[in-house]
């Protein structure tokens, strides 16, 4: 009998957290449901698929020996499921008690929900922002503005709610839907791909969850060290950029270019009077929102090398 439920963990270079990963799974599956547990490990450098292997079980690992970008890697571990439902994971999350079942239930429940979003938590285990409405030159006006928490940010309330799109570090996806729309789109390395997927999945008449029940530790991996972060931002900025010229036109890209670069500046400016303040974080994002094709990205690296 085909599982219900299948975990589907991306990994690049973080063995200790992928461990811990796949811990959290073990103790936190729900009982009485057929699952099956699927790791990618992204042509990793520190022994990750050594360790998955290690464990040995029921893990079905798929070790790649050249770099991809998530959007390919969540296609092909859902491609390679067999269940209903398909729960992608980062590396870097964890899942606390009753999130599986909770993201199940809530899917369960509403038939023409094709994902459905956790509540993200940081390492203190504070909520964060994650669901969010789509991006586009109003949401970019809100940003400009700095109303974005009241009036874009859509992870809020006790119950379970539509929002636009949930971020994929815990999401929950409907495997069929997924096939029905192609997939992840492979031209997003890394961010915006599940905001571009969950869009798809509304123009097809199927809408995205947020379900606050179900709580996942996310730990941010984002460095405030320019040397190592900076493909990072040039990767998030080129992405939108790109999702805004697919799903949008170009002078809506350039009209959000212009309104996200305005309020990184703001932030930069109003950093150097405040200690301990990321200015020069700012500026990078301010200067890669106005010119998204500008610097090595995660994808350039990984094709580089």
């Amino acid at each position: 009998m085909p599982p219900s439920l299948s975990y589907c963990v991306v990994n690049t270079n973080g063995r200790e957290d992928l461990l811990a990963c796949l811990a959290a799974i073990e103790r936190t599956h729900p009982e009485g449901v057929e699952r099956e547990i699927l790791v990618l490990d992204n042509a990793s450098e520190d022994g990750s698929a050594d360790a998955v292997r290690a464990l040995g079980g029921e893990i079905r690992l798929f070790a790649l020996e050249r770099r991809a970008g998530k959007a390919v890697n969540d296609s092909t571990l859902i491609r390679e499921s067999r269940g209903e439902l398909c729960l992608l994971l980062n590396e870097d999350s964890e899942l606390r008690p009753g999130a599986a079942r909770a993201l199940l239930d809530a899917m369960q429940a509403d038939p023409r929900a094709g994902a459905a979003g956790a509540q993200l938590l940081d390492s203190d285990g504070r909520p964060v922002p994650c669901a969010w409405r789509f991006p586009g030159v109003i949401t970019a006006l809100i940003g400009a503005l700095f109303l974005h928490r009241r009036l874009t940010v859509q992870s809020r309330g006790g119950g379970t709610r539509r929002v636009d799109w949930a971020e994929s570090s815990a999401l929950m996806v409907r495997r069929q839907a997924v096939e029905e729309v192609g997939f992840l789109d492979p031209d997003f390395f890394v961010y915006y791909d599940e905001c571009d997927l969950c869009r798809r999945l509304a123009d097809a008449g199927r809408h995205t969850l947020f379900v606050p029940a179900a709580e996942a530790v996310h730990h941010d991996q984002l460095s405030t060290d320019l040397g190592a972060g900076l493909p990072r931002i040039v990767e998030f900025h080129r992405n939108r950029d790109l999702y805004l010229r697919k799903h949008h036109s170009a002078p809506a890209a350039m009209a959000v270019r212009a309104l996200t670069a305005w309020a990184y500046a703001l932030r930069a400016l109003a950093a150097l009077a405040l200690p301990r303040r990321p200015a020069r974080i700012h500026w990078a994002h301010a200067r890669q929102a106005l010119f998204p094709g500008k610097g090595e990205s995660l994808r350039d690296r990984a094709e580089a090398s």
